[in-house]
């Protein structure tokens, strides 16, 4: 099953809607197939693997990180084509909480004689996909917020230089975090100041991640490079109901994808941004800022996982904060995380933390 995860994780962000599954099929102690969700979600993992097992698959076990589909959508079900095979043994580390499956493929597998396992590594499953079951169970994807900051908090100097305060390394690690997830996610403030492209670069990745710009007024320069590539590689922009009629067309006519959503005092609602873009089938979002959109998604308590890459230098009050203003008066108040992981990349710390 171990070996199923990782084979798994190979599809994180390539296979929105559908979960990112591994699939390992064993006969006499032979890993005879392997297989996990191909990009766009199919092939599944376990056809892919049966197609390697071929003729050893009668009489194998097959292990699965998530409960083979009982339905017919865009490819016929899992379970039937396990059922088919001949397998003898099936072994599930989760059960599918999608009402078109929920318990139905194990009734599937039981109905045909077929020996059913679950709760094998439940719990690293259960991480790895929690953007697929977030999705479904809660309409909303995954949120992770990375956060590059010097020593003492701040992402850039009071001149708003910025690039690049983490080194090379730490760099790198934050696209190969990005080629992990479904789409990369800025604020308006962070795409006028930065320009970034939001692409994975330096990896040999060809299906890059969606591009998201939470932007109440559509204020994000049309010479940029995001609106420059808009047709090369998608570009979303979340956007206030209120949003300038004619600011719209044109960045329709460049090609982004425009997604309204209601507001909260004087921002955009964080849980409606999220509800926005899992309507549209998103399971992972990688939020790399800038200040006031980090509070906000803290502040409502959407965050599911923080990366931070701390530099070892130090820029002063006078710098921008990584995280703006939270209103937070008492201690009680503040967002409060755990750290769960924790490493050296090249001459920057990075850490993981999680509610």
């Amino acid at each position: 099953m171990a070996l199923a995860l990782e084979l798994g994780r190979r599809g994180q962000g390539r296979t929105w809607p559908n979960p990112a599954v591994g699939c390992v099929i064993v006969k006499e102690g032979r890993i005879v197939g392997r297989g996990w969700t191909q990009p766009g979600g199919r092939p599944h993992a376990e056809p892919v693997a049966l197609a390697q097992a071929g003729a050893e698959a009668r009489g194998a076990t097959a292990y699965v990180t998530l409960e083979p589909c009982s339905h017919h959508g865009k490819t016929p079900p899992c379970a039937d084509a396990l059922v088919a095979a001949g397998v003898a043994r099936v072994v599930v580390a989760l059960g599918d909480s999608d009402e078109r499956v929920s318990g139905r493929g194990f009734e599937r597998l039981r109905a045909a004689g077929i020996e059913v396992v679950t709760g094998v590594c439940a719990e690293e499953a259960a991480r790895d996909l929690k953007g697929f079951f977030l999705r479904v169970e809660e309409g909303r994807p995954f949120l992770t917020l990375k956060l590059a900051a010097s020593i003492d908090g701040r992402i850039a100097t009071a001149t708003g230089e910025s690039q690049w305060i983490t080194g090379p390394e730490a760099r790198r690690m934050v696209h190969a975090m990005r080629a992990r997830h479904d789409a990369v996610m800025v604020g308006a403030g962070t795409a006028r100041a930065d320009d970034p492209s939001l692409t994975v670069r330096d990896l040999g990745i060809e299906d890059q991640p969606v591009r998201i710009v939470v932007s109440r007024r559509l204020d994000v320069p049309l010479m940029s490079n995001l609106a420059k590539t808009a047709r090369e590689v998608p570009v979303w922009i979340v956007h206030g109901e209120d949003a300038d009629p004619t600011l719209l067309r044109t960045w329709e006519d460049i090609g982004a994808e425009l997604l309204p959503c209601g507001r909260e005092g004087g921002h955009l609602s964080p849980a409606g941004v999220l509800r926005a873009l899992g309507e549209k089938g998103l399971t992972r979002v990688f939020c790399e800022g800038g200040g006031a959109l980090a509070a906000s998604l803290l502040g409502a308590g959407v965050v599911d996982e923080l990366v931070t890459f701390n530099a070892g230098l130090a820029l002063g009050a006078e710098g921008y904060p990584a995280i703006g203003a939270l209103g937070v008066e008492r201690l009680r108040e503040a967002p409060r995380m755990r750290l769960v992981d924790q490493r050296r990349c090249g001459v920057d710390l990075m850490a993981v933390w999680r509610p």
